[in-house]
């Protein structure tokens, strides 16, 4: 008789580990399904899938799904501690090209009026005459704040093919411009002069701000314009390229340098 019980317990044991299970409901949705409150007084651990360990987690950690047919995983969840009214790095990128920009003799702005005129801030790219976009430095950028200040690095190497020495006068005056949404936030004008060996080049710098841009997405973007010239006509002027082999492309490069500090106001938990 005993033999007879204990074989009907195991096949119900048996039965119930491949059946579904319902708590409070006729028709579990899961192997174990639970129609109510759930109350734990001691542990919940969960299966690690890389090493086959089981995990019970750390202090302040969340089970977290990763979704259907994959176990649950621990997570920290961690708050950003900001103070109020302070400035924190929010978004910041780099960009590079090697494409560039060149201009003939007879691509040059000729600008009549005075520069200082024409080069305010705020000047839309479409009415500045003879400008070109280096391409792969424009590039959108994020501000989540409207208290905000971006900080823009532009550096690139301009060439001409002047002869060696030449005219003591031949050189070419030249601008670039960073604009932000096509309109103009920094600009730099410089002078590429001819020396003693052939092909001169120099490194261009510049840096330039802007505060508290409207919130959301804008484009970034970086253009030059070659604006007159000194016993030069014939001659190349390139931007970000070279126009002769004693620099290569490399060499050449533009690079453009993005951060935006912004005083928070929306505090979004992040997830390791």
């Amino acid at each position: 008789m005993m033999k007879k019980i204990l074989s009907t317990l195991f096949l119900a044991s048996g039965l119930l580990l491949l059946a579904q299970v319902g708590i409070n409901t006729d028709s579990p949705k899961a192997k174990l399904d639970v129609n109510g409150d759930l109350n734990l007084r001691n542990k919940i651990a969960v299966l690690d899938a890389a090493d086959g360990t089981v995990s019970q987690g750390n202090n302040d950690q969340l089970l977290v799904s990763q979704g259907e047919g994959y176990p649950p995983i621990w997570k920290t969840l961690r708050i950003p501690e900001y103070e109020p009214n302070k400035f924190y790095l929010i978004f910041n990128n780099s960009f590079s090209d090697k494409i560039g920009i060149r201009f003939t003799s007879t691509e040059q702005a000729n600008i009549t009026t005075s520069r200082a005129a024409v080069f305010t801030k705020g000047t839309s790219f479409s009415s500045l005459n003879g400008f070109k976009k280096i391409s792969g430095l424009s590039q959108n950028i994020s501000v989540f704040s409207t208290q905000s200040k971006a900080y823009f690095q532009f550096e690139t190497v301009v060439q001409a093919d002047f002869a060696a020495n030449g005219n003591p006068d031949t050189s070419i005056d030249y601008a670039c411009g960073i604009f932000v949404d096509d309109k103009l936030v920094n600009l730099r004008q410089r002078n590429l002069n001819a020396i003693n060996s052939s092909h001169p080049f120099l490194t261009h710098t510049q840096i330039g701000i802007v505060e508290n841009l409207t919130k959301g997405n804008h484009t970034v973007s970086v253009a030059c314009s070659r604006l007159a010239s000194y016993g030069a006509t014939g001659r190349t002027l390139t931007i970000g390229t070279n126009v002769y082999t004693n620099i290569n492309d490399f060499i050449a490069q533009s690079s453009l340098k993005v951060d935006v500090y912004e005083v928070p106001e929306v505090f979004n938990p992040i997830i390791n």
